[in-house]
């Protein structure tokens, strides 16, 4: 097991409340883009313990650019076939790819980079979600699920009580930040092209903020700074007002619900991944963590900057309507303040033995 004590549990807690799911995975041979980024690596060590542990037939096939990392996340490396290729180059014909669903959560996360590196995220976008398109069409694939993210949504001029997959707001297509708004929106264009025009049986997972253990310690993710300064015992400086409010999703929850999505889903269609009962600003969210932890007397302070110095989006409020998911007997489970502090309990311990270097 990995030297994480959250992460271990969480993973075997996901793997214990999904086995009737993951049967159904058995005999298949299962592809993962981004198999080291947060969501795909745990999507991996999940597939692992549960050959393992409950004695499955699934063969999983791990995309990655950097294997060192991927010895370091993986539950046991050696059960997995590693394709070392980035998506933009992959070889769409080789013989590896001859599988039964794919989980295509290859993305870059970092705001910063959406705006340092446009143009690579446009290419990553839809040049990449393109070549596992090609995949999924030339295995003929039982089901490809796609993650998307709540920022195809957009900009509302007014706050909406909720967000149906059918709802879509403004993005400006001249603010560079948008590099992954516009890209997510392309590619899910396209996954939509496929299904219509070659019959891919392709499904879309449109992402809430997903909060939880595997996230790397350096991450920049605003609850990732968050749980860092509780566990550095620093003040939380924020340099918005915090008035963007959006759900929060942990990592278990999330990752069940892909595999739902992937399974039950109806081809051709989106489905929000959100905790209904989690829609909380960024300042709440950061007076959450600090009330939690009142023994490290800290506070959230202020020092107001222009958002494109931090790639940080423009303000939304984007509360995600996640009944269509919900249908497939699906339900979110862990709350706000369990998440918080299971993530800052993981982060403890990153801090010491789980420091990796982004991917």
């Amino acid at each position: 097991m990995l030297d994480n004590e959250v992460y271990n549990k969480d993973i075997f807690e996901t793997v214990k409340r999904n086995i009737d799911i993951l049967k159904e995975f058995n005999d298949a041979s299962i592809l993962i883009t981004g198999s080291t980024g947060f969501i795909g690596s745990f999507l991996v060590n999940i597939f692992i313990l549960f050959n393992i542990h409950y004695n499955g037939r699934i063969k999983i096939i791990a995309v990655l650019r950097n294997i060192e990392k991927a010895k370091k996340l993986f539950l046991d490396v050696n059960t997995v076939v590693i394709i070392n290729e980035n998506i933009e180059n992959i070889n769409v014909n080789n013989e590896k790819y001859d599988i039964d669903y794919i989980f295509h959560c290859a993305s870059p996360t970092s705001s910063k980079y959406f705006v340092t590196n446009p143009v690579e995220t446009l290419h990553t976008a839809y040049i990449g979600t393109k070549n596992i398109l090609d995949i999924a069409l030339r295995s003929k694939v039982k089901s490809m699920i796609f993650l998307s993210s709540l920022e195809v949504y957009g900009a509302f001029p007014e706050e909406k009580d909720k967000i149906s997959e059918n709802d879509y707001g403004i993005i400006n297509i001249d603010n560079i930040r948008n590099s992954y708004s516009e890209g997510k929106r392309i590619a899910e264009c396209l996954c939509y092209s496929y299904a219509h025009e070659y019959y891919v049986p392709i499904k879309i997972g449109r992402l809430t903020q997903i909060m939880g253990s595997g996230i790397e310690y350096s991450d920049n993710r605003v609850f990732a700074e968050f749980a860092r300064n509780v566990v550095e015992n620093n003040n939380i400086i924020l340099h918005t007002n915090g008035n963007t409010k959006r759900n929060y999703c942990y990592i278990s929850d999330a990752v069940t619900a892909i595999m739902i999505i992937a399974l039950k889903g109806n081809i051709g269609e989106a489905y929000n991944i959100a905790n209904k009962d989690n829609y909380i600003s960024i300042k709440k969210l950061a007076e959450r963590f600090v009330d939690l932890y009142k023994d490290n007397d800290l506070s959230v302070n202020y020092d107001i900057k222009d958002p494109i110095d931090f790639g940080y989006n423009p303000e939304i409020k984007i509360n995600l309507d996640a009944e269509k998911l919900e249908l497939l007997n699906w339900k979110a489970e862990v709350s706000l303040d369990d998440m918080i502090i299971r993530t800052i309990n993981y982060m403890k311990n990153a801090k010491k033995t789980y420091k990796i270097q982004y991917r």
